[in-house]
């Protein structure tokens, strides 16, 4: 058996290890940082992420004249998370982040040399629930690859001075517990599958959530979503299986909430991965048709992204075959159509504010491109009929109707070629709304109609409920240690990030404001280092 290495071992090598290693190794501890995947990989899901933010009452709102404060941010929250009358450490989580994120996480990242986009994003305002009042999304300039490279730029000193070790390619699969304390971790190689075992004061499991895997996916969708669609894409990482909640709960460790879920309703298949299942998250288009399978409006209530996303899955779910159609011109995808994650949005990812603006003034074409020509669920047509043929074709059926596309498309046109005034279409009343906001404004189109001789050709989008994060997981206390069956810190064993449910086993209860995914990573890894340290971060 092997001697201890370190005094802390962090298993998991995205933005809450990352995080969570940089605090100890400030107060001189010794670190041992253990991950599932290659080098290169270094920082997880949060480096392929938009590096979305959270926060409250700063510079950036109040320079677009939005007027927050704790206790509007903390309405916001519980009322979007609907908490169940038993979430005792989630709600006191929602109060944790809330009142500390804009210090302890905003202000924090600030001083290790983060930027934000200049305007915060306004998303999850609330359709029949209200969400949030004012915009809170603060981007990270660079986004999320930027966010992990500046902070693995702080750890290099002390992987130079040995203080820190990082281990790539382990596959942890068990915890070590002695006399009722968690006192390491085994495992394997992930590709040589040479077994390993590894001793320390404290075990900090930092491995994300559970959405990974599509089989755990299912055996925990919500009631909500009934019927549980037949196809599902990963949009998550494909290590976040939940192997350590298992773990955890082999040590005693409580899991709650695993069937509260963020996933999105608007995945195409990715053209470029080799993970099983692997899908693109499309960030909708606002004046797109969102259409059923036989190519019918869906209503009453028209789709339409940035009120509630998990609705949004919700009607998908009772949509016939589980999927959707959204229907659209060119000018309407160079303008609204994005794709989340660094990797989709070049210019902010490399911060080159000239192709940022030239995008906006003149629409994404590399983006639109891109799909068009790679990605198997995008069609292209001159004509309605020609597109259907072209939608059919691809899923092998005869379910879109000419008929019912022409009649949703003609009835939509005709209202969008009214003046404002006589508009009565609750699509076009929420894009109007929407654009009374000047982040929302610039990436939005005023008025207009789907068939446009101007705006061709027409592009129909096949899109499937797509898998992302885990809400709930393993229960923690506001020092993110692991609770028992009964409430009771298990010695040793910290949880932190999406591996504890964004702090407490479920922070966000049903829905999530958004940006409070990186966010809470950064709060649940600084708490667990502070209770380490013998410390408080979060005193509420």
């Amino acid at each position: 058996m092997p001697t201890q290495t370190a005094e802390v071992v962090i298993v998991g090598a995205g933005i809450a290890g990352i995080v969570c290693a940089l605090e100890l190794l400030e107060q001189g501890r010794r670190v041992l940082m253990l991950d599932r995947d290659q080098p290169e990989k270094f920082g997880g899901l949060a480096r392929e992420s938009m590096g979305g933010m959270f926060a409250v009452d700063t510079p950036e709102q109040r320079r677009a004249g939005a007027r927050d404060s704790v206790a509007l941010a903390l309405a916001d929250w519980h009322s979007f998370a609907e908490f169940s009358p038993d979430a005792h450490w989630p709600r006191r989580w929602a109060q944790a982040y809330v009142t500390h994120c804009t210090q302890h996480m905003y202000w924090w990242l600030r001083g290790k040399g983060v930027k934000y986009f200049p305007v915060p994003h306004w998303v999850e305002r609330g359709q029949f629930t209200p969400g949030n009042s004012v915009p809170r999304f603060h981007l990270v300039w660079g986004t999320g690859e930027k966010l992990v490279t500046l902070l693995i730029g702080h750890l290099q000193q002390y992987l130079q001075s040995g203080r820190l070790v990082l281990r790539f390619d382990q596959r942890v699969e068990g915890l070590l517990s002695q006399d009722g304390r968690v006192v390491g971790c085994h495992g394997v190689g992930q590709r040589d599958g040479n077994p390993f075992e590894e001793r320390a004061d404290v075990v900090v499991i930092a491995a994300g959530g559970i959405n990974g895997s599509i089989d755990r996916v299912r055996a925990n969708w919500h009631a909500d979503w009934q019927p549980v669609p037949q196809t599902i894409l990963n949009g998550s990482h494909q290590y976040a299986d939940g192997r350590l909640h298992d773990a955890a709960q082999a040590a005693g460790a409580q899991l709650t909430h695993l069937d509260k879920m963020w996933n999105y309703a608007a995945g195409v298949h990715h053209y470029a991965s080799s993970k099983p299942h692997a899908g693109l998250s499309l960030v909708p288009p606002k004046s797109a048709l969102w259409l059923n399978a036989k190519g019918e409006r869906i209503g009453p209530q028209p789709l339409v992204t940035g009120f509630d996303t998990r609705d949004l899955v919700t009607q998908i779910c009772r949509q016939p075959g589980g999927y959707s159609w959204q229907v659209l011109n060119h000018k309407i995808a160079l303008k609204e159509l994005a794709v989340s994650g660094s990797s989709h949005n070049p210019s902010i990812r490399d911060q080159k504010w000239g192709a940022f603006v030239r995008d906006l003034l003149f629409g994404n074409r590399w983006l639109v491109r891109t799909l068009v020509d790679n990605c198997k669920d995008v069609c292209v047509a001159q004509s309605l009929p020609e597109l259907v043929d072209k939608m059919n074709a691809l899923q092998g059926d005869d379910a879109v109707q000419l008929a019912a596309l022409e009649q949703a498309v003609s009835r939509f046109d005709a209202q969008v070629r009214l003046k404002p005034k006589f508009r009565n279409d609750e699509q076009l009343r929420r894009i109007a709304y929407t654009r009374g906001y000047s982040g929302d404004k610039i990436r939005t189109c005023a008025s207009q109609p789907i068939v446009d001789a101007k705006a061709m050709p027409l592009i129909a989008i096949r899109e499937f409920v797509i898998s992302r994060k885990s809400l709930g997981g393993i229960q923690t206390d506001l020092q993110s240690r692991a609770l028992d069956a009964v409430g009771q810190p298990i010695p040793g064993l910290f949880a932190i990030g999406e591996a504890a449910g964004f702090g407490g086993g479920g922070v966000h209860g049903l829905r999530a404001l958004e940006g409070t995914f990186l966010g809470g990573c950064v709060l649940t890894a600084r708490a667990a280092a502070a209770s380490i340290a013998r410390r408080t971060l979060l005193d509420i």
